[in-house]
């Protein structure tokens, strides 16, 4: 078995190369690492971001009201109560530039993960021919699917790297002219998937004047945007003029709502591409069920399960605050409910995750699975291990505590 350079721990993924390891599931990999090892305490699960908060009680009346209609095929586009309702959520949430058109710049999605895989490959065919190869730009740890993505629209992904030095998200003036001329779009996550970081008004200004001079999509994945514990994260449509040229938005209800089976979410934007990304969803992409749609039209319309969510995730992250202080490079993220802690002076993130598992039956993912190497072999979520403060407080603080007790 190989030994990885960032920890000295021991993989067993049989003749998968570095390459091929890179481009598998992280939790898939994690799953491997772990493997060999039995947990010494009852386990605490903080590796997946799923949401453990109640479902809201008006799930299981509108579903019951609208059963029947699983009885039918949804049109790929939405229905439009829930096209209307997520118009006038958005209008109401953020400060945008006019209204979004519920009947042009709104489609559902079967949650926001295959609509950004969908999207890198309209965006290919969108934006048209580029000087140099097609390229798609991908912040740097990432959410899978983006990467998934350029790979299915045939586009090289050049990854990006965020790194505390920048903020934890992309720096946009190391970019290059000749990069910037062959970009079809670039991913945006803010708050960011891992680091919790959250974009500026500024920072999406200066992408929007970048995708206008050059003529490439920003694909925003705002999915997190509904749960911070301070300010409001702003959406990239604030930023995109009147028409939202060029730029598209996504939302999901698995973390807004804690309804990640639900699988319901949608794209916001420019009409243009909406128009192109629905004829390839038309023949393509899965449907999403009418009567999951209603229970989106009841989610979108209430707020008070949402700041309930936020209630609850601001107990974790002051308990995160105060007990783990300043190890670690602990820093209360802007948004979103995952913590990036630096283990690297720890053993590395394998080791580290290794370790957790191991000794202190707390499960958290290796930040080097959740990255890819840059050019120059630099992994830039090498060092780090993630922690989802996905659980309730009671479980959420002994594991905090655990890892304390393991890492010191």
């Amino acid at each position: 078995m190989a030994m990885t350079a960032s920890s000295g721990v021991a993989q067993g993924a049989g003749s998968v190369s570095p390459a091929g390891q890179a481009e598998r599931s992280p939790f898939a990999r994690t799953a491997e690492l772990l493997a060999p090892y039995q947990p010494a305490k009852p386990l605490i699960t903080l590796s997946l971001g799923e949401p453990q908060h109640p479902v809201p009680a008006f799930v299981g009346p509108v579903l019951a009201k609208h059963i029947a209609e699983f009885g039918r095929y949804p049109i790929a586009k939405g229905i439009e109560p829930f096209r209307q309702a997520a118009a006038r959520w958005l209008s109401t949430r953020f400060h945008l530039p006019r209204p979004i058109d519920p009947e042009s710049e709104i489609l559902v999605l079967n949650g926001s993960r295959e609509g950004l895989f969908f999207a890198a490959i309209t965006a290919a065919r969108y934006v048209g021919a580029r000087r140099g190869k097609p390229a798609i730009l991908v912040p740097n740890p990432f959410y899978p699917a983006y990467g998934a993505g350029a790979r299915a629209a045939g586009c090289e992904t050049i990854y990006l790297p965020t790194t505390l030095a920048n903020g934890f998200l992309p720096d946009l003036d190391a970019l290059d002219d000749a990069t910037l001329a062959r970009t079809v779009a670039i991913f945006i996550a803010s708050p960011a998937n891992p680091q919790g970081s959250v974009a500026s008004s500024d920072y999406f200004a200066k992408l929007k004047k970048l995708a206008d001079r050059y003529g490439f999509m920003i694909l925003s994945d705002e999915c997190y945007s509904e749960i911070y514990t301070r300010q409001a994260p702003g959406s990239a449509l604030e930023y995109a003029g009147p028409d939202f040229t060029n730029v598209v938005a996504f939302q999901s209800l698995s973390k807004r709502s804690n309804l990640p089976g639900m699988r319901v979410g949608f794209a916001a934007g420019d009409k243009k591409f909406l128009s192109a990304f629905h004829e390839l969803r038309n023949v393509a992409a899965p449907q999403v069920p009418v009567p999951l749609q209603h229970v989106a039209v009841a989610a979108y319309s209430d707020e008070a399960h949402v700041e309930e969510n936020r209630r609850l995730y601001r107990i974790k992250f002051d308990l995160a605050d105060q007990i783990l202080g300043n190890r670690y490079g602990y820093v209360r993220p802007a948004g979103g409910f995952c913590v990036w802690l630096d283990v690297s002076e720890r053993g590395g993130d394998e080791a580290a995750a290794v370790r957790l598992y191991r000794d202190a039956g707390v499960r958290v993912i290796p930040g080097s699975y959740l990255s890819r190497p840059q050019d120059d072999g630099f992994n830039p979520g090498a060092g780090y291990i993630r922690l989802a403060l996905v659980s309730d407080s009671e479980s959420t603080a002994e594991a905090l505590h655990r890892l304390v007790e393991i890492l010191d």
